[in-house]
């Protein structure tokens, strides 16, 4: 049994210590917003935070999470970058088929936690890695503007 803090609350989940966060979350606690995407921490779409760090969830065992926050798109309702995030993808129209944006949100709101201003190039190196299968990369990146205008 191994006690994991999760969106600020602690959950007792009964796996091996190796089982990847990715499966914890979605199998055994049932929160179902993180996706799986390639299993290689290739693609983002299993993007989460670890002690406000994102993380691929799909390759990091729940033992290196013990005793450290987890972070999942469920939250980000409740964090104010979060919703800045939200909010601006909403608003700029980014979703296309939407299985990579939980992973994306995420992303970007941990760049944003940390930068208030990105420039562009700071927005690539932040949310590479993070693949969009339909290509709606300028709708992210003018998103992540508008929510650090939001923010600003």
């Amino acid at each position: 049994m191994l006690t994991l803090n999760i969106n600020g609350q602690e959950r007792q989940l009964d796996v091996p210590e190796d089982m990847p966060i990715l499966w914890a979350l979605r199998d055994v606690a049932q929160m179902t917003g993180t996706k799986f995407g390639c299993g290689m921490a290739q693609c983002g779409a299993c993007t989460i935070h670890l002690d406000g760090q994102p993380i691929r969830s799909c390759v990091t065992p729940v033992s290196a999470a013990v005793g450290k926050k987890l972070t999942t798109i469920e939250q980000m309702s409740n964090d104010p970058v979060g919703q800045a995030v939200q909010s601006a993808w909403q608003e700029l129209d980014v979703v296309q088929c939407g299985f990579c944006q939980s992973g994306q949100i995420m992303a970007a709101t941990a760049l944003l936690s940390q930068n208030k201003s990105p420039t562009d190039a700071d927005i690539d190196t932040a949310m590479s890695g993070n693949i969009c299968r339909c290509g709606t990369y300028p709708r992210i990146r003018a998103a992540i503007h508008h929510a650090a205008e939001k923010l600003a």
